[in-house]
């Protein structure tokens, strides 16, 4: 289920499925007689097909007027969109795509591995558009895994604390990639923050340096475990919200805990949302959905609705511009 989240965030979900291997179609080597194809999220023997029939994902469907960040901690995403524009990327890459205006695309999971399960495992986070953004251009930018800060942070008895850096900067000098031209994020008075740390067990991390005292700043624990805040204990499965204006330390009580922390100064406007539109007021709901009957925002220029780029194991961006980018198919994530 998604995870509550506040201004500027809209929402996030934490996927993460223990896949089986692939067949030939890139789609589970299992059953799937029993799964509620096209809308199955039962998470059944450790994993869901979501939208998809052939491969897990989510087939075509449109944005209007916000953003979507996909971390990619394990396994792949393929993307293809109505700009023609198409992606693989997984392992600790992030696509940050700016839905503005209008645009149509699909995320499926291939599974690769034909001999070992295949673990996925991302965040996909939706951050809201400030209204004077809310119909630029559509665009999506690659953060590779290379290219994304990563800092192994010692506490006083030298238990580590691992922590990636989507957005912000936590140390002096080592900001994350720029999100795409009109983000809330490229706003450096937005204070725009998206951190994952693991903790390790009986460890502690100091989460820094102090925001504006108007930003929020949310603390996620998952994956079991609990940490403890300023004496309270939040356990594996629950939020926190904290101050921002000060650092706090997160103390992990003796598991090793993970957490996800989404940060920002609001946009504070009025949000009206309705399926895969966000906009101000109902009157631009209700045009967006006009808009997407008449345009299709572009149309779709794949053949399948869940297009997915073969059985290479490969990374790589084709922008709608035509640029390319090749990288290795491992990444540090």
């Amino acid at each position: 289920m998604p995870w509550q989240t506040i201004d500027p965030f809209l929402f996030c979900v934490h996927h993460d499925d223990d896949y089986p291997e692939g067949d030939e179609e890139l789609g589970p080597c299992a059953p799937l007689v029993g799964r509620n194809l096209g809308a199955d999220f039962s998470g059944r023997d450790g994993w869901s097909m979501y939208h998809g029939s052939l491969v897990p994902g989510f087939p075509q469907h449109p944005h209007r007027g916000f953003e979507t960040i996909s971390f990619m901690r394990r396994g792949f995403m393929d993307h293809a969109d109505s700009l023609g524009a198409a992606a693989r990327f997984g392992r600790g890459d992030v696509q940050w795509m700016t839905a503005g205006s209008g645009i149509v695309h699909a995320e499926m999971f291939p599974l690769l591995n034909r001999d070992a399960h295949n673990q996925t495992e991302l965040f996909q986070i939706w951050i809201n558009l400030p209204a004077s953004d809310k119909m630029v251009p559509p665009h999506f930018s690659m953060l590779w895994s290379h290219q994304i800060p990563r800092h192994t942070l010692l506490d006083a008895a030298g238990r580590p604390t691992e922590v990636t850096v989507v957005a912000g900067e936590l140390v002096e000098g080592h900001r994350a990639p720029a999100p795409p031209p009109h983000s809330w994020a490229s706003r450096l008075d937005s204070d725009v923050g998206i951190y994952h740390a693991a903790i390790a067990p009986e460890g502690s991390w100091r989460l820094g340096p102090a925001a504006h005292p108007q930003t929020m700043r949310t603390v996620y624990v998952f994956r079991g475990g609990s940490v403890r805040i300023g004496g309270i204990e939040v356990a594996g499965g629950y939020a926190a919200v904290v101050r921002s204006d000060v650092p706090i330390e997160l103390v992990d009580t003796g598991d090793g805990a993970e957490v996800l922390v989404l940060q920002g100064r609001p946009i504070g406007e009025p949000v009206v949302q309705y399926g895969p539109f966000v906009m101000n007021t109902k009157a631009e709901i209700q045009k967006a959905y006009h808009d997407y009957q008449e345009t299709h925002f572009g149309g779709w220029p794949w053949p399948e609705d869940d297009p997915n780029h073969g059985a290479d194991l490969r990374r790589f961006a084709k922008h709608a511009d035509g640029r390319v980018e090749e990288l290795a198919a491992t990444g540090t994530g």
